[in-house]
């Protein structure tokens, strides 16, 4: 009995995400399209009902003591609200928003997108929200993001943060475009939605900004590494205070100018980031990963990565630390089979018994 009712919970909360998806998609309009009459919405403000009120008092005022100047007034604010609502109606029609990343996004940071508007004609007071709260709220709110811009000569362009939590590839947000223009009595709106997707990093570790370096296999110091380790380079003129064992005395016995052999070390093998060498869950491994690709890129130095069912091969630059990211971003942890039972990874069966 409880998985059937279970199981009808379940099919009755993805028949209602499916209905909501399918109500927002009839309601959205696709970015870079312009509004249509059929996506464009207008619904009154707190004002716009207070003026609405004032209105009604003012006709049954006029109705009940027979006076003319109360139905003037009446009619006459009744006709100035029907002009705003076609004016801000009108001032959203036909605007095209389009919506483009901008850099690079970490979870648990804010990614930025560059939204573009664009319409036949100058538009006055267009404001672009992220967020579910509307009007001026939606700014003031932990959660939403607001900007407003005037259409001058057709065209404005603004950047609105967008706060991420989880890595991935992430769906843009839907957008909302509104306007109370001109009086402030209705907000006509409308919802934006973009097929476009943004790829979010790892969260980095508290350690990104000093990585420890992995201990090389030779030392630069010309005493500490053994003469095995080091190629020779060369003689230089001897300086005083160079080793005496380093003096090439056969040249010195030919020629009679003492010199010193010079030796080179070996390049080391680039460190590689293994992601079996980290501790944690997975998010902690990849947070810690993604610490160390941003410390050797930002230090300069090549290295290679390993994940399961990935490598790349030890390299530099940012070509390298793009791959490195992206692998880390799209990276998704095999299911074994003890934690599919329940066990913790690991942990197998004579563990489990001793």
């Amino acid at each position: 009995m409880g998985r059937r009712q279970a199981s009808t919970v379940g099919l009755g909360a993805r028949g209602w995400a499916r209905l909501r998806q399918g109500s927002w998609t009839r309601r959205s309009t696709p970015a870079d399209a312009p509004l249509s009459q059929h996506r464009l919405f207008v619904m009154p403000t707190g004002f716009g009902l207070a003026w609405a009120g004032l209105v009604l008092i003012l006709f049954l005022f006029g109705i009940n003591y027979q006076n003319n100047l109360a139905y003037g007034l009446a009619f006459w604010l009744f006709a100035i609200a029907l002009v705003a609502l076609v004016r801000g109606w009108r001032n959203l029609l036909g605007v095209r928003l389009a919506i483009v990343p901008e850099g690079e996004a970490f979870a648990g940071g804010e990614a930025r997108l560059a939204v573009r508007l664009a319409a036949a004609r100058d538009r006055r007071a267009l404001a672009v929200c992220l967020g579910r709260r509307l009007g001026r709220r939606a700014g003031r709110h932990a959660g939403g993001r607001r900007e407003v811009v005037d259409l001058v000569d057709g065209e404005a362009s603004l950047t609105l943060g967008w706060p991420v939590e989880e890595r991935g590839e992430r769906p843009l947000p839907r957008l909302r475009l509104e306007s109370d223009w001109p009086l402030g009595l209705v907000r006509a709106l409308a919802w934006i939605e973009s097929d476009e997707t943004l790829l979010v990093y790892p969260r980095p570790g508290a350690e990104s900004a000093s990585a420890p370096r992995q201990p090389r296999e030779t030392t630069r110091s010309a005493g500490a590494a053994p003469r095995e380790a080091q190629d020779f380079a060369g003689l230089r003129r001897y300086v005083p205070g160079d080793t005496p064992s380093r003096l090439a005395w056969k040249q010195w016995s030919r020629t009679g100018v003492l010199a010193t052999k010079h030796f080179t070390e070996p390049p080391a093998s680039p460190p590689w980031l293994d992601y079996a060498a980290a501790s944690g869950d997975t998010e902690t491994r990849l947070s810690w990963l993604c610490a160390q690709v941003l410390a050797y890129h930002r230090r300069g130095e090549p290295f290679g990565l390993r994940l399961p069912g990935l490598t790349l091969a030890p390299a530099g630059g940012p070509f390298q630390r793009r791959r490195a990211l992206e692998a880390l971003a799209r990276f998704s942890a095999p299911a074994s089979r003890d934690t599919v039972q329940g066990k913790a990874p690991g942990v197998d069966a004579g563990e489990e018994g001793a």
